[in-house]
């Protein structure tokens, strides 16, 4: 069984700095593209980051230029730096992996459990 463990949420004062990190754990899968996204109360989950398998990089512009995803395939794990946080970045924040598994491989979607940052005014 295949699972993506979180890290690294907390709580920061705004213009602090926290690292996010979601590690692929279980037997016989590949991992594509990984990303990041956060969820508020009543609101819809929205994405963060994206990376690709080969390290083509998204962001959502309001993230652009303060947080940093990046990934170690030998780990099958994903990071995601996040500099100069503000209070509006207080969400919950979810990994996201997109896995090849079986044979012939299929992809299926994995989530995270979440992962709590809130940024201090």
């Amino acid at each position: 069984q295949v699972q993506l463990v979180e890290s690294g949420g907390g709580l920061v004062q705004a213009g602090g700095s926290l690292r996010l990190s979601c590690a692929a754990s279980g037997s016989a899968f590949g991992i594509n593209d990984m990303g990041w996204y956060r969820q508020d109360p009543e609101k819809q989950r929205e994405l963060v980051a994206t990376i690709s398998v080969g390290g083509t990089t998204t962001y959502a512009n309001s993230v652009k230029g303060r947080f940093t995803i990046s990934r170690d395939n030998a780990k099958n794990t994903v990071y995601l730096q996040m500099n100069s946080l503000k209070p509006e970045d207080t969400s919950v924040y979810y990994c996201k992996a997109v896995l090849r598994i079986g044979a012939p491989p299929r992809l299926d979607i994995y989530w995270g459990q979440g992962t709590q940052v809130t940024v201090s005014a």
